[in-house]
C-alpha cells in the first residue's frame, strides 16, 4: 500500500496523509472529502500533471486542484528579492466562492485609478484577505465579476445570455471600472425595447371590441387613436377619459353615456354622432366638426360638457335639449339651427357664436359672454332675464 501527502493547490500547510487504492478518480473522491473540495486534477511538487495512478510513488507530496492552474506553493509563499513591484505575477481571487486567475498586471493596468488598482498594485499595502489556498477573498457575484475581468483583458464588452447587465453594471460602478460604465450604459440602453406611441388602428381596436363581451366595462384611458378611423362603430359607455382621439373619424359612430372627460378630439369629425347622455367635461374639441349630432336622450338623461373647449367647432343642427355647457368655451363657433331648450349656457364663452335660427327657449345664458355673438332668425324671443351679461 502506498501513502501520500495531500495539499490545496498553492499551499504547502494542511496536508493529509491518505493511502493510495484503485484508480485515479478513486483518489480524487478521497481528496474531495480529505480537503473539502471538489477535486479534478492532480500534480506533482513540479507541477507535473498526474493523469495515472501508476505515476505515484509512495510518499509523494500531491497537489490537488479544483481545475485552475498549478500553483507552486514555494513561489506563492515568498516573493523572490526584487519581484515585489512586479505586475506580471499571477494572482488567484475568491469572488463569492468562485476562483478567477489572472495577472496583477490586468488589475492594474487598464483602469489604475480603479478600486481593484488600488487592492493588488502595491503587495500587502492594502490587506486583502486571503482564505487557505491562498486566494484573495472579494465579496462580491462571481457572473457579475466575470464580464469585467475579461473587459480588464481585453478592452472589450462582453456579456453571456442571461446575465443581467444592470447586476454588471452596479459591479463597474462598486470597483470604479469608468470606462465600462460608459459602454454598460450605452448597452443597456440599447437592449430596452423602443417606447411605443404608435396610434391604434381601427382594425386593431376592431379586433378588441369583438374580444369583448357586450356586458363588461370597456376601458380606453389615456389610449392613443390619433387619426383613426373609428367611424359608424358601436362605442356606447366605453371609458375614453383623457384619450388622444384628435384627427380621428367620429361620424356616425354611437358615443352614447361613453366617457369622454379630458379626451383631445381637436380636429376629430363627429357629424352624426350620436352623442346621448354623453361626458365630456373639460374636453378639448377645438375646430372639431360636430353637425346634425343628437345629444338629446328622450329618457331624460343630459349630455354634460361643462368646461369643454368648444372653440371653432361647428354644431350646426345639433339636438342639444338640457345639455350643460356651464363654462365651456364656444368662441367663433357654429351652432345655427341648434335646439338649446332648457340648455344650461351659464358663464359660457359665446363670442362671435353664430347662433342664428337657434332655439333658446328657457335656456340659461346668465353669465355668458354674448359679445359679437349672433342671434338672427331666433325661433323663440331672448328675455333679458335669461342673460345678463
Amino acid at each position: 500500500m502506498r501513502r501520500v501527502t495531500l495539499f490545496l493547490n498553492g499551499s504547502p500547510k494542511n496536508g493529509k496523509l491518505v493511502a493510495v487504492y484503485g484508480t485515479l478518480s478513486d483518489l480524487l473522491s478521497v481528496a474531495s472529502n480529505k480537503l473539502g473540495i471538489k477535486a479534478t486534477s492532480v500534480y506533482n511538487g513540479k507541477g507535473g500533471l498526474i493523469d495515472d495512478i501508476a505515476l505515484i510513488r509512495d510518499d509523494d507530496v500531491l497537489f490537488v486542484c479544483e481545475g485552475e492552474p498549478f500553483i507552486d506553493p514555494q513561489t506563492d509563499s515568498k516573493v523572490p528579492e526584487g519581484l515585489s513591484g512586479s505586475h506580471t505575477d499571477w494572482l488567484t481571487l475568491n469572488v463569492g466562492g468562485r476562483y478567477f486567475t489572472t495577472t496583477r498586471s490586468t488589475l492594474v493596468n487598464k483602469e489604475p485609478d480603479s478600486m481593484l488598482a488600488h487592492m493588488f498594485k502595491d503587495k500587502g499595502v492594502w490587506g486583502n484577505k486571503q482564505d487557505h489556498r491562498g486566494a484573495f477573498l472579494i465579496d462580491r457575484s462571481p457572473e457579475y465579476f466575470e464580464p469585467i475581468l475579461n473587459y480588464l483583458r481585453h478592452g472589450q464588452l462582453i456579456v453571456n445570455d442571461g446575465i443581467n447587465l444592470l447586476g454588471v453594471l452596479e459591479e463597474a460602478r462598486f470597483f470604479g471600472i469608468d470606462s465600462l460604465i460608459e459602454h454598460l450604459e450605452v448597452a443597456i440602453k440599447n437592449s430596452q425595447p423602443p417606447e411605443d406611441h404608435s396610434p391604434i388602428s381601427r382594425k386593431e381596436f376592431v379586433r378588441f371590441l369583438l374580444a369583448t363581451p357586450t356586458k363588461s366595462e370597456l376601458r380606453c384611458q389615456g389610449l392613443n387613436f390619433s387619426g383613426a378611423d373609428l367611424s359608424r362603430l358601436d362605442l356606447r359607455y366605453i371609458n375614453f377619459k383623457m384619450a388622444n382621439l384628435s384627427r380621428c373619424n367620429l361620424a356616425h359612430a354611437n358615443l352614447c353615456c361613453a366617457n369622454l372627460e379630458r379626451a383631445d378630439l381637436s380636429g376629430s369629425v363627429l357629424d352624426c354622432a350620436n352623442l346621448q347622455g354623453v361626458k365630456m367635461l373639460c374636453s378639448n374639441a377645438e375646430g372639431a366638426s360636430l353637425k346634425l349630432c343628437n345629444f338629446e336622450d328622450p329618457s331624460g338623461l343630459k349630455a354634460n360638457l361643462e368646461g369643454a373647449n368648444l372653440k371653432g367647432v361647428d354644431m350646426e343642427g345639433c339636438q342639444m335639449t338640457g345639455i350643460n355647457l356651464r363654462v365651456a368655451t364656444l368662441k367663433n363657433a357654429k351652432l345655427k339651427n341648434c335646439n338649446l331648450r332648457g340648455a344650461t349656457l351659464a358663464g359660457t364663452d359665446l363670442e362671435n357664436c353664430d347662433l342664428s335660427g337657434c332655439d333658446l327657449q328657457e335656456a340659461n345664458l346668465r353669465g355668458s359672454n354674448v359679445k359679437g355673438a349672433i342671434f338672427e332668425e331666433m325661433l323663440t324671443p331672448l328675455h333679458m332675464s335669461q342673460s345678463v351679461r
